[in-house]
């Protein structure tokens, strides 16, 4: 068996400190990291460095009372992409979600420099706007 490339296994150790542990996500980050989310949603935008994209992460469990969770389902990477499919969920404003979703990551150096989020559901949009 082929050992797991070590962004695979960076962005499964980033995936299990979601909202547990805001210092190991920081740490897995580049200082320049840009992290996108499309759309006109009260989430949506660009958040550049670390501070930002770690307050952007926070900012999901208090939008959604701590109900916001994920779990990834499959993370593929090389030296420079990766892509990580996931499920996640939570409770907003009467509105629950429960969707897969995909990040679409670019590393440098063993750390995420480029993420740009790929809703894969239109409920994406109703649950945070």
């Amino acid at each position: 068996m082929t050992p797991e490339h070590p962004n695979a296994a960076l962005t499964r150790r980033v995936f299990g400190a979601f909202g547990k542990d805001a210092m190991q996500i920081s740490a897995a980050l580049c200082r320049d990291i840009v992290w996108r989310v499309p759309g006109t949603t009260a989430m949506s935008g660009e958040y550049r460095g670390r501070r930002e994209v770690v307050e952007f992460l926070r900012r999901t469990g208090l939008e959604t009372g701590g109900t916001y969770g994920s779990e990834l389902h499959t993370v593929l990477a090389n030296d420079e992409w990766g892509l990580a499919v996931y499920r996640a969920w939570g409770t907003r404003n009467g509105i629950d979600m429960d969707v897969d979703q995909a990040f679409v990551i670019r590393f440098h150096d063993g750390m995420w420099k480029d993420v740009t989020a790929v809703p894969l559901d239109a409920v994406f949009d109703a649950f945070w706007s």
